[in-house]
C-alpha cells in the first residue's frame, strides 16, 4: 500500500488548494466543519470562475473542477478551525500577559511611593 499524503495533507490537491486559496484565511464565527467545508468549496468555485466572469463551460474551468474534485474540504475546514482556536488562545494568553505586566507596574509604583 502506498502513501498518497502530501506535506501532511490527504493529497496534493488538498494541500495545494489550502496553500493557494485558504492560507491565512480567517474564519469568523463558523465552527461547524461540515458547514465550513461547504462554504470553502463554494468560495473556491467562485474564485476559479473569476466570480462569474469566466464561462462555466470553459476548458480551464473543467480542468480546475477535476482537480478540485480530489480536495478534502473537510480537512481544510478542520485545519482552519484549529488555527482559529489556536489564535484565540494566543490572544487570550497575550491579554493575560499584558494584565500581569500592568499589575507589576502598579506594584512597582506603589513600592516607590
Amino acid at each position: 500500500m502506498s502513501d498518497t499524503t502530501y506535506n501532511g495533507w490527504t493529497n496534493y490537491a488538498t494541500w495545494r488548494i489550502n496553500l493557494e486559496i485558504f492560507d491565512g484565511y480567517e474564519i469568523e464565527g463558523e465552527r461547524d466543519a461540515y458547514k465550513l467545508s461547504q462554504h470553502l468549496e463554494e468560495q473556491a468555485e467562485e474564485i476559479i470562475t473569476g466570480y462569474g466572469e469566466i464561462p462555466s463551460d470553459h476548458i480551464a474551468i473543467s480542468y480546475a473542477r477535476a482537480f478540485m474534485s480530489n480536495v478534502n474540504w473537510q480537512e481544510i475546514a478542520e485545519s482552519l478551525i484549529a488555527e482559529s482556536l489556536e489564535d484565540e488562545e494566543e490572544d487570550d494568553d497575550e491579554e493575560e500577559d499584558d494584565d500581569e505586566e500592568e499589575d507589576d507596574d502598579e506594584e512597582e509604583d506603589d513600592d516607590e511611593e
